[in-house]
């Protein structure tokens, strides 16, 4: 009986303090961004403002530039570079394969259609992410499916002869840029097309056809109606392909060349160098390219898609 009487006077009273209840149920994660998550970046900011002494290898705990000084290196710009210019590619690959997709699963598939094409684009995120790159590895290598079928077919030396490419520059597929690119496509290429599908599926019948009443052809419909619309869905899934390309390190280490890019970077300077200072500089940079990224996709109406 005092149990339920407390119960009930508990309940009243939370009742009458919505704001309080409110309170109540954001303090969690609200510490854990505040404290875990920002509080991370934070330590990691202010470890990029000191330097490393080169003659005992110590941290030391004044505040400079000179770690944002050698990123401006040629060799620490190319990496940065390098890292850009492979999730831009990344993101505009899939984008390419994923709204046709998108597009077909929200405006023609239905039903049981509409959910074995649903399954088809979740089954990879279904295993593990180094199987998943292992396999690709596997695949690309000189004695994989890819190099396999182009000899089958008689054309082994046309595809040696991309590979001697500068831009490409590797012994097979698994060492060079084309497998690093085909594989951020595979591993990534759910997160582009569930962004765009949800957007088509948000654009009203009654629009596309106003569009061919009023004359317009099949294509101009696209191009004025359907295209604009989707926008917010690609800027959504450019998110994820950019930034999940721009941090990641471990596909560039297993699939490609020597070359590092920037997730490799920040693991090898805190790591087997022990250059925390430069490491969180390094870090700093996806950080800073994300939120120019943010800020442009925001006026895409990226956000909305989401």
């Amino acid at each position: 009986m005092a149990s339920t009487s407390l119960s009930s006077q508990l309940s009243t009273y939370l009742f009458n303090r919505p704001k309080f209840v409110l309170a109540l149920l954001l303090l969690p994660p609200l510490l854990w961004l505040g404290v875990i998550y920002l509080g991370s970046l934070f330590s990691l900011l202010a470890q990029s403002f000191f330097s490393i002494d080169d003659f005992t290898g110590k941290v030391v705990y004044d505040i400079s530039l000179n770690s944002y000084a050698r990123l401006f290196t040629p060799t620490n710009l190319a990496i940065i570079w390098r890292t850009v210019v492979m999730a831009a590619v990344v993101t505009a690959i899939c984008g390419v394969i994923a709204f046709p997709l998108a597009y077909y699963i929200a405006r023609y598939a239905s039903g049981r259609t509409k959910a074995l094409f649903y399954v088809a684009v979740m089954l990879p995120l279904w295993s593990n992410y180094l199987v998943r790159v292992y396999s690709w590895k596997l695949i690309l290598a000189k004695e994989g499916a890819i190099h396999w079928t182009f000899n089958a077919l008689g054309l082994g030396p046309l595809l040696d002869w991309v590979l001697t490419l500068p831009i490409v520059e590797g012994s097979s597929l698994s060492t060079s840029y084309i497998g690093t690119a085909l594989t951020f496509v595979y591993i990534w290429l759910p997160f582009m097309v569930l962004p765009i599908q949800a957007a088509l599926e948000r654009v009203p019948r009654s629009l596309l056809e106003a569009s061919s009443d009023l004359g317009a052809r099949p294509s101009e419909t696209f191009r004025k109606v359907v295209f604009p619309l989707a926008i917010p869905g690609i800027a959504a899934g450019s998110i994820f392909t950019f930034s999940l390309t721009l941090g990641d390190y471990i596909i560039p280490q297993l699939i490609g060349s020597s070359r590092p890019f920037i997730g490799q970077a920040v693991y090898q300077l805190q790591g087997t160098a022990g250059d925390i200072p430069m490491a969180a500089a390094f870090a700093m940079v996806p950080i800073v390219i994300m939120a120019v990224y943010l800020t442009i996709a925001k006026k895409l109406g990226a956000f909305d898609a989401l």
